[in-house]
């Protein structure tokens, strides 16, 4: 089975939320709401892949620095198994926006559970609920 390393963030703003992305129709999982991140490519760290990612999907910048590892995610899909790498963030420069018409939603840890994500995401939604 293939397995496919993704970087996730969870980008916590100063009112403790965390950003959440809405997967775009036509992709995989269309509607869910995930943590923004990627693939990371070949020859990247997964701090790498979240530094381009951030800046390509949200138009944002920060630094390896800045990226805390929190945990990370295990799991597998019919064609593939996800490992994912969760980091945590609280400094980068610009302000998020959806450069790929993505819907965007600040949100608090409390509330993660009401938004459907895909099932590699949701083990995490406790952990974030008891560091943030």
């Amino acid at each position: 089975m293939k397995m496919v390393l993704v970087s996730a963030v969870a980008l916590i703003d100063v009112d403790g939320r965390i950003l959440l992305t809405q997967r775009p129709e036509g992709k995989s999982m269309a509607g869910l709401w995930e943590f923004p991140g990627g693939k990371v490519e070949q020859g990247e760290t997964p701090e790498g892949a979240l530094i381009r990612e951030l800046q390509e999907e949200l138009g944002i910048n920060t630094w390896a620095s800045c990226l805390a590892p929190l945990t990370f995610a295990s799991h597998r899909y019919d064609d593939f198994h996800l490992l994912m790498p969760l980091f945590a963030c609280r400094k980068w420069e610009g302000i998020p926006h959806g450069r790929e018409n993505q819907a965007l939603k600040w949100v608090r840890a409390i509330d993660l559970k009401s938004y459907p994500m895909p099932p590699a995401d949701i083990p995490l939604i406790p952990i974030l609920r008891e560091w943030v």
